[in-house]
Protein backbone atom coordinates (compact mmCIF):
# COMPACT_ATOMS: atom_id res chain seq x y z
CA UNK A 1 0.00 0.00 0.00
CA UNK A 2 1.13 3.55 -0.71
CA UNK A 3 -0.02 7.00 -1.84
CA UNK A 4 0.85 8.11 -5.36
CA UNK A 5 -2.51 9.63 -6.35
CA UNK A 6 -4.02 12.38 -4.20
CA UNK A 7 -7.80 12.60 -3.76
CA UNK A 8 -9.99 15.37 -2.36
CA UNK A 9 -13.49 15.90 -0.94
CA UNK A 10 -15.04 16.07 -4.42
CA UNK A 11 -13.63 12.60 -5.15
CA UNK A 12 -15.22 11.26 -1.96
CA UNK A 13 -18.58 12.71 -3.06
CA UNK A 14 -18.14 10.96 -6.40
CA UNK A 15 -17.43 7.65 -4.62
CA UNK A 16 -20.50 8.03 -2.41
CA UNK A 17 -22.63 8.61 -5.50
CA UNK A 18 -21.25 5.47 -7.17
CA UNK A 19 -21.60 3.04 -4.25
CA UNK A 20 -24.48 2.19 -1.94
CA UNK A 21 -22.39 2.67 1.18
CA UNK A 22 -22.73 4.92 4.22
CA UNK A 23 -21.70 8.54 3.78
CA UNK A 24 -17.91 8.84 4.02
CA UNK A 25 -17.02 11.38 6.69
CA UNK A 26 -13.21 11.07 6.63
CA UNK A 27 -10.41 9.66 4.50
CA UNK A 28 -6.69 9.19 4.97
CA UNK A 29 -3.86 7.93 2.75
CA UNK A 30 -2.12 4.72 3.82
CA UNK A 31 1.66 5.03 3.51
CA UNK A 32 2.84 1.41 3.93
CA UNK A 33 3.72 -0.66 0.88
CA UNK A 34 4.94 0.20 -2.59
CA UNK A 35 2.50 -0.83 -5.32
CA UNK A 36 -0.89 0.95 -5.39
CA UNK A 37 -2.47 4.04 -3.86
CA UNK A 38 -4.65 3.23 -0.83
CA UNK A 39 -6.94 5.25 1.39
CA UNK A 40 -8.82 4.38 4.55
CA UNK A 41 -12.40 5.62 4.23
CA UNK A 42 -14.58 6.02 7.33
CA UNK A 43 -18.33 6.44 7.76
CA UNK A 44 -20.08 6.68 11.12
CA UNK A 45 -20.47 2.89 11.30
CA UNK A 46 -18.03 1.32 8.87
CA UNK A 47 -14.56 1.45 7.37
CA UNK A 48 -13.52 0.71 3.79
CA UNK A 49 -10.32 0.63 1.77
CA UNK A 50 -10.14 2.53 -1.52
CA UNK A 51 -7.43 1.21 -3.85
CA UNK A 52 -6.32 3.16 -6.92
CA UNK A 53 -4.30 0.90 -9.20
CA UNK A 54 -0.94 2.20 -10.35
CA UNK A 55 1.77 1.17 -12.81
CA UNK A 56 2.24 -2.57 -12.17
CA UNK A 57 -1.42 -3.59 -12.29
CA UNK A 58 -2.99 -4.04 -15.72
CA UNK A 59 -6.58 -2.78 -15.98
CA UNK A 60 -7.71 -5.94 -17.74
CA UNK A 61 -6.46 -8.09 -14.84
CA UNK A 62 -8.33 -6.24 -12.07
CA UNK A 63 -11.52 -8.38 -12.45
CA UNK A 64 -9.39 -11.45 -11.63
CA UNK A 65 -8.34 -9.98 -8.26
CA UNK A 66 -11.89 -8.86 -7.43
CA UNK A 67 -13.47 -12.22 -8.30
CA UNK A 68 -10.73 -14.06 -6.41
CA UNK A 69 -11.27 -12.14 -3.17
CA UNK A 70 -15.05 -12.42 -3.55
CA UNK A 71 -14.87 -16.19 -3.98
CA UNK A 72 -12.31 -16.64 -1.19
CA UNK A 73 -14.85 -15.02 1.14
CA UNK A 74 -17.38 -17.72 0.17
CA UNK A 75 -14.80 -20.34 1.23
CA UNK A 76 -14.40 -18.61 4.63
CA UNK A 77 -10.90 -17.29 3.88
CA UNK A 78 -10.78 -14.06 5.82
CA UNK A 79 -9.78 -11.36 3.35
CA UNK A 80 -11.20 -8.04 2.13
CA UNK A 81 -14.48 -8.40 0.21
CA UNK A 82 -14.85 -6.26 -2.93
CA UNK A 83 -17.91 -4.04 -3.01
CA UNK A 84 -19.92 -3.67 -6.22
CA UNK A 85 -21.00 -0.21 -7.34
CA UNK A 86 -24.57 0.72 -8.31
CA UNK A 87 -23.98 -0.62 -11.82
CA UNK A 88 -22.99 -4.02 -10.47
CA UNK A 89 -19.29 -3.57 -11.25
CA UNK A 90 -16.30 -3.74 -8.90
CA UNK A 91 -14.39 -0.96 -10.64
CA UNK A 92 -14.74 2.81 -10.89
CA UNK A 93 -12.78 5.44 -12.76
CA UNK A 94 -11.08 7.93 -10.45
CA UNK A 95 -8.40 10.47 -11.40
CA UNK A 96 -8.24 8.76 -14.83
CA UNK A 97 -7.22 5.54 -13.12
CA UNK A 98 -9.09 2.40 -12.09
CA UNK A 99 -10.16 2.09 -8.47
CA UNK A 100 -12.11 -0.28 -6.25
CA UNK A 101 -13.49 -0.38 -2.72
CA UNK A 102 -13.16 -3.37 -0.42
CA UNK A 103 -14.33 -4.09 3.11
CA UNK A 104 -12.04 -3.21 6.00
CA UNK A 105 -10.33 -6.20 7.62
CA UNK A 106 -10.11 -6.19 11.41
CA UNK A 107 -6.73 -6.57 13.07
CA UNK A 108 -3.29 -5.25 12.23
CA UNK A 109 0.11 -6.50 11.14
CA UNK A 110 2.79 -7.46 13.67
CA UNK A 111 6.29 -6.04 13.73
CA UNK A 112 7.75 -9.48 14.31
CA UNK A 113 6.47 -13.05 14.25
CA UNK A 114 7.03 -15.88 16.71
CA UNK A 115 7.08 -19.60 15.90
CA UNK A 116 3.39 -20.04 16.77
CA UNK A 117 2.47 -17.21 14.38
CA UNK A 118 4.43 -18.96 11.61
CA UNK A 119 2.55 -22.21 12.29
CA UNK A 120 -0.79 -20.37 12.05
CA UNK A 121 0.27 -18.69 8.83
CA UNK A 122 1.30 -22.05 7.36
CA UNK A 123 -2.17 -23.46 8.15
CA UNK A 124 -3.87 -20.43 6.63
CA UNK A 125 -1.81 -20.68 3.40
CA UNK A 126 -2.73 -24.36 3.03
CA UNK A 127 -6.43 -23.59 3.59
CA UNK A 128 -6.19 -20.82 1.01
CA UNK A 129 -4.51 -23.16 -1.51
CA UNK A 130 -7.20 -25.81 -1.01
CA UNK A 131 -9.81 -23.10 -1.63
CA UNK A 132 -8.17 -21.59 -4.70
CA UNK A 133 -7.88 -25.09 -6.16
CA UNK A 134 -11.68 -24.98 -6.50
CA UNK A 135 -11.77 -21.50 -8.05
CA UNK A 136 -11.86 -21.52 -11.84
CA UNK A 137 -9.86 -18.38 -12.51
CA UNK A 138 -6.52 -17.94 -14.22
CA UNK A 139 -3.85 -15.26 -14.28
CA UNK A 140 -0.29 -15.78 -15.52
CA UNK A 141 2.27 -14.76 -12.90
CA UNK A 142 3.69 -11.54 -14.38
CA UNK A 143 6.36 -11.58 -11.66
CA UNK A 144 7.26 -15.24 -12.13
CA UNK A 145 10.95 -16.00 -12.61
CA UNK A 146 10.56 -16.53 -16.37
CA UNK A 147 8.87 -13.15 -16.79
CA UNK A 148 11.49 -11.02 -15.02
CA UNK A 149 13.73 -10.30 -18.04
CA UNK A 150 12.14 -6.89 -18.84
CA UNK A 151 12.48 -5.85 -15.19
CA UNK A 152 16.10 -7.05 -15.06
CA UNK A 153 16.96 -5.16 -18.25
CA UNK A 154 15.28 -1.96 -17.02
CA UNK A 155 17.58 -1.59 -14.00
CA UNK A 156 20.33 0.93 -14.65
CA UNK A 157 23.63 0.44 -12.84
CA UNK A 158 24.69 4.07 -12.92
CA UNK A 159 28.25 3.88 -11.66
CA UNK A 160 31.26 1.57 -11.73
CA UNK A 161 30.86 0.74 -8.05
CA UNK A 162 27.82 -1.37 -9.01
CA UNK A 163 29.77 -3.53 -11.49
CA UNK A 164 30.17 -6.43 -9.03
CA UNK A 165 26.46 -6.28 -8.14
CA UNK A 166 25.45 -6.38 -11.80
CA UNK A 167 27.72 -9.40 -12.36
CA UNK A 168 26.32 -11.14 -9.26
CA UNK A 169 22.76 -10.58 -10.48
CA UNK A 170 23.46 -11.83 -14.00
CA UNK A 171 25.15 -15.03 -12.81
CA UNK A 172 22.41 -15.81 -10.29
CA UNK A 173 19.53 -14.92 -12.60
CA UNK A 174 20.88 -17.20 -15.33
CA UNK A 175 21.48 -20.08 -12.90
CA UNK A 176 18.04 -19.77 -11.27
CA UNK A 177 16.23 -19.82 -14.63
CA UNK A 178 18.26 -22.84 -15.72
CA UNK A 179 17.45 -24.84 -12.56
CA UNK A 180 13.80 -23.73 -12.16
CA UNK A 181 11.64 -26.82 -11.45
CA UNK A 182 9.03 -28.19 -13.83
CA UNK A 183 5.59 -29.67 -13.24
CA UNK A 184 5.17 -29.04 -9.51
CA UNK A 185 1.63 -28.87 -8.07
CA UNK A 186 0.18 -25.47 -8.88
CA UNK A 187 -2.86 -23.25 -8.57
CA UNK A 188 -3.70 -19.71 -7.49
CA UNK A 189 -1.28 -18.31 -4.91
CA UNK A 190 -1.35 -14.99 -3.03
CA UNK A 191 2.15 -14.23 -4.29
CA UNK A 192 3.05 -11.43 -1.87
CA UNK A 193 2.58 -12.68 1.68
CA UNK A 194 4.70 -10.19 3.58
CA UNK A 195 4.32 -9.48 7.27
CA UNK A 196 2.35 -6.27 6.58
CA UNK A 197 -0.20 -8.24 4.52
CA UNK A 198 -1.03 -10.62 7.39
CA UNK A 199 -3.28 -9.33 10.17
CA UNK A 200 -3.58 -10.47 13.78
CA UNK A 201 -6.18 -9.64 16.41
CA UNK A 202 -5.66 -10.54 20.09
CA UNK A 203 -2.51 -12.36 18.93
CA UNK A 204 -4.53 -14.66 16.64
CA UNK A 205 -4.36 -14.57 12.87
CA UNK A 206 -7.38 -12.60 11.64
CA UNK A 207 -6.88 -12.45 7.88
CA UNK A 208 -4.87 -11.55 4.78
CA UNK A 209 -4.90 -8.47 2.54
CA UNK A 210 -3.40 -7.23 -0.74
CA UNK A 211 -4.08 -9.90 -3.37
CA UNK A 212 -2.85 -7.80 -6.30
CA UNK A 213 0.03 -10.15 -7.12
CA UNK A 214 -2.13 -13.28 -6.92
CA UNK A 215 -1.58 -15.60 -9.89
CA UNK A 216 -1.36 -19.22 -10.95
CA UNK A 217 1.99 -20.64 -9.93
CA UNK A 218 3.58 -23.42 -7.87
CA UNK A 219 2.12 -23.76 -4.37
CA UNK A 220 5.65 -24.31 -3.10
CA UNK A 221 6.71 -20.97 -4.58
CA UNK A 222 4.29 -19.38 -2.10
CA UNK A 223 6.11 -21.18 0.71
CA UNK A 224 9.43 -19.90 -0.66
CA UNK A 225 8.16 -16.31 -0.75
CA UNK A 226 7.04 -16.73 2.88
CA UNK A 227 10.36 -18.21 3.98
CA UNK A 228 12.04 -15.07 2.65
CA UNK A 229 9.48 -12.62 3.95
CA UNK A 230 8.61 -14.14 7.34
CA UNK A 231 11.36 -16.51 8.50
CA UNK A 232 14.43 -14.27 8.70
CA UNK A 233 15.56 -12.35 11.78
CA UNK A 234 17.21 -8.95 11.61
CA UNK A 235 20.01 -7.73 13.85
CA UNK A 236 20.79 -4.10 12.95
CA UNK A 237 21.39 -4.41 9.18
CA UNK A 238 22.18 -8.14 9.11
CA UNK A 239 19.65 -10.84 8.23
CA UNK A 240 19.82 -14.49 9.27
CA UNK A 241 17.44 -17.35 8.52
CA UNK A 242 15.41 -18.63 11.48
CA UNK A 243 15.06 -22.35 10.80
CA UNK A 244 12.61 -22.87 13.67
CA UNK A 245 10.25 -20.41 11.97
CA UNK A 246 10.68 -22.22 8.64
CA UNK A 247 9.95 -25.56 10.34
CA UNK A 248 6.80 -24.19 11.99
CA UNK A 249 5.57 -22.55 8.79
CA UNK A 250 5.87 -25.88 6.96
CA UNK A 251 4.46 -27.90 9.88
CA UNK A 252 1.41 -25.63 9.92
CA UNK A 253 0.98 -26.05 6.17
CA UNK A 254 1.34 -29.84 6.28
CA UNK A 255 -1.22 -30.08 9.09
CA UNK A 256 -3.73 -29.13 6.37
CA UNK A 257 -2.16 -29.97 3.00
CA UNK A 258 0.54 -32.49 2.02
CA UNK A 259 3.85 -31.29 0.52
CA UNK A 260 5.39 -33.81 -1.88
CA UNK A 261 9.05 -34.85 -1.88
CA UNK A 262 9.57 -33.14 -5.27
CA UNK A 263 8.21 -29.89 -3.81
CA UNK A 264 10.47 -30.16 -0.78
CA UNK A 265 13.51 -30.83 -2.96
CA UNK A 266 12.69 -27.67 -4.92
CA UNK A 267 12.61 -25.38 -1.89
CA UNK A 268 16.14 -24.00 -2.30
CA UNK A 269 15.83 -22.98 -5.95
CA UNK A 270 12.35 -21.55 -5.32
CA UNK A 271 13.71 -19.49 -2.39
CA UNK A 272 16.53 -18.23 -4.60
CA UNK A 273 14.03 -17.27 -7.29
CA UNK A 274 11.75 -15.52 -4.82
CA UNK A 275 14.71 -13.59 -3.40
CA UNK A 276 15.77 -12.58 -6.92
CA UNK A 277 12.24 -11.37 -7.73
CA UNK A 278 12.12 -9.01 -4.74
CA UNK A 279 15.73 -7.95 -5.11
CA UNK A 280 14.98 -6.80 -8.67
CA UNK A 281 11.71 -5.00 -7.86
CA UNK A 282 13.30 -3.20 -4.93
CA UNK A 283 16.30 -2.17 -7.03
CA UNK A 284 13.92 -0.83 -9.66
CA UNK A 285 11.79 1.06 -7.11
CA UNK A 286 14.89 2.43 -5.39
CA UNK A 287 15.95 4.15 -8.60
CA UNK A 288 12.56 4.98 -10.17
CA UNK A 289 10.08 6.03 -7.46
CA UNK A 290 9.21 9.75 -7.64
CA UNK A 291 10.35 11.84 -4.68
CA UNK A 292 6.81 13.28 -4.39
CA UNK A 293 5.28 9.88 -3.58
CA UNK A 294 4.23 9.46 0.06
CA UNK A 295 6.06 6.18 0.39
CA UNK A 296 8.82 4.44 2.26
CA UNK A 297 11.14 2.68 -0.20
CA UNK A 298 12.20 -0.80 0.93
CA UNK A 299 15.93 -1.48 1.00
CA UNK A 300 17.03 -3.83 -1.82
CA UNK A 301 20.11 -4.89 0.18
CA UNK A 302 17.89 -7.07 2.37
CA UNK A 303 17.21 -9.40 -0.55
CA UNK A 304 20.83 -9.38 -1.65
CA UNK A 305 21.70 -10.82 1.78
CA UNK A 306 18.90 -13.38 1.58
CA UNK A 307 19.95 -14.51 -1.88
CA UNK A 308 23.52 -15.00 -0.64
CA UNK A 309 22.23 -17.06 2.30
CA UNK A 310 20.16 -19.29 -0.02
CA UNK A 311 23.19 -19.74 -2.26
CA UNK A 312 24.93 -21.33 0.73
CA UNK A 313 22.07 -23.76 1.42
CA UNK A 314 21.18 -26.74 -0.77
CA UNK A 315 18.84 -29.41 0.54
CA UNK A 316 15.39 -29.23 2.12
CA UNK A 317 16.92 -30.36 5.43
CA UNK A 318 19.27 -27.37 5.36
CA UNK A 319 16.20 -25.18 5.96
CA UNK A 320 15.05 -27.11 9.02
CA UNK A 321 18.21 -28.01 10.97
Amino acid sequence: MAVYTKIYNKDILYINNKFEIDKIISFKGIKQGIENTNYLLKSKKNKFILTIFEKRVSKKEIPFFMKLMDQLNTYKINCPKPIKNKNGNYQINIKNKTGCIVSFLDGKDKKSLNQKNCYEIGKMIAQMHLSTNKIKLFRKNSMGIKNLNPLFNSIKFKSKKFTNLEKFLKINFKDIKKKWPKKLPKGIIHGDLFIDNIFFKNNKLSGVIDFYFAANDYYMYEIAICVNALCFDKNKTKFSINKKKVKNLIRGYESIKHISLREKNSLNILCRGAAMRYFLTRLYDYTNTPKTALIKIKDPREYYQKLVIHNNLKTYKDYLN
